[in-house]
């Protein structure tokens, strides 16, 4: 009565039971509909129904249990259509009444689901482990950049904790969109808000919004954060008059579309000819335009900095209205 109730419950479940005889030829199969076994028959060995590789890999773990008399567990990967669908298969020697060995016995559970998530996350440990190799390597090159251009201890401490702190916000939107990127509105606001006296109300965004890479997005990011330190230091935000214009435009006119971004100030302190290039003049001249694989303009006004930055076309994608 137990044992029936017991197979009663399994109808309710993915998991197969099969029996096999010494020559490793099915006796009996149970609850076999959907698995690997379904074509199975009473007298089949593996070889009549499965393809060459998975019944050779069957055929000669089942073997060797009959020799050794200790249980096996396997993974069995069987071609349905387009799909692998992998099952969980584990057999142990089947004894009479006394004792003696007369076969196989033997469970299957289907695991395609398991083995995906598990391909899946050995994809996104790889990502991360790419990721983070990258983003090393930005933080080295700026810990460079910035020594080299900071004359004393505490001013390459302000810079540097600046950049990795752009470079950790860039970061939070990558990871909040798992991985697809940052789209331009959101870093603008959230890259120079904070640097403008009167918020977002000094700053103007018009132009086409995209998502930018996670590359991209970093460095982009950085650009900004140079500009809007510099801004809030010495230019139109360093008033609560000052102005910021920033444009976003894609050039379609190459083969290849761009992403072309300006940044101009108006209404600030007058600028000097005499600026100091210190402030992230190679991390907007060198580092994000090569980083991006794009170029950079720099260029410094009476009335106000202006920047120009093209980003092509493998680093962005266009936000649909």
């Amino acid at each position: 009565m137990v044992a029936y109730k017991a197979l009663r419950a399994l109808t309710n479940t993915e998991m197969a039971l099969f029996a096999q005889d010494l020559d490793l030829r099915y006796l009996w199969l149970f609850n076999a509909e959907g698995s690997w076994l379904a074509s199975a028959r009473n007298g089949d060995a593996d070889h009549d129904f499965l393809p060459g590789t998975a019944a050779e890999k069957a055929t000669a773990i089942k073997t060797e249990v009959l020799r050794s008399h200790k249980p096996a567990r396997f993974e069995l990967p069987i071609l349905s259509g387009s799909q692998v669908r992998w099952f969980d298969v584990r057999v142990d020697v089947d004894r009479d009444d006394a004792g003696q060995i007369i076969g196989i016995i033997g469970t299957s559970l289907e695991i395609t689901d398991q083995k995906r998530r598990e391909d899946t996350l050995k994809t996104l440990l790889r990502e991360v482990s790419h990721r983070s190799k990258n983003l090393l390597a930005i933080i080295q090159s700026l810990a460079s950049q910035t020594a080299r251009h900071s004359v004393t201890v505490p001013e390459f401490l302000v810079r540097f904790r600046g950049r990795i702190q752009s470079l950790a916000t860039s970061q939070d939107i990558v990871t909040d969109t798992d991985w697809r990127g940052a789209d331009l509105v959101n870093l603008v606001t959230t890259q120079v808000e904070r640097y403008a006296p009167d918020g977002m109300e000094q700053i103007g965004f018009e132009g086409t919004d995209v998502y930018l890479s996670p590359t991209a997005a970093l460095h982009v990011g950085l650009a900004l954060h140079e500009l809007a330190v510099n801004a809030a230091s010495y230019g139109s935000l360093s008033t609560s008059g000052g102005r910021v214009a920033i444009r976003s435009r894609i050039d379609r006119s190459t083969e290849t579309p761009v992403l072309v971004l300006e940044w101009q100030e108006s209404r600030g302190p007058l600028v000097r000819a005499d600026h100091d290039a210190r402030f992230g003049t190679s991390t907007l001249e060198r580092i994000v335009p090569n980083s991006v694989g794009g170029a950079a303009q720099l260029e410094y006004h009476p009335d106000g900095l202006r920047y120009r930055l093209s980003v092509p076309g493998n680093q962005f994608e266009p936000i649909d209205a």
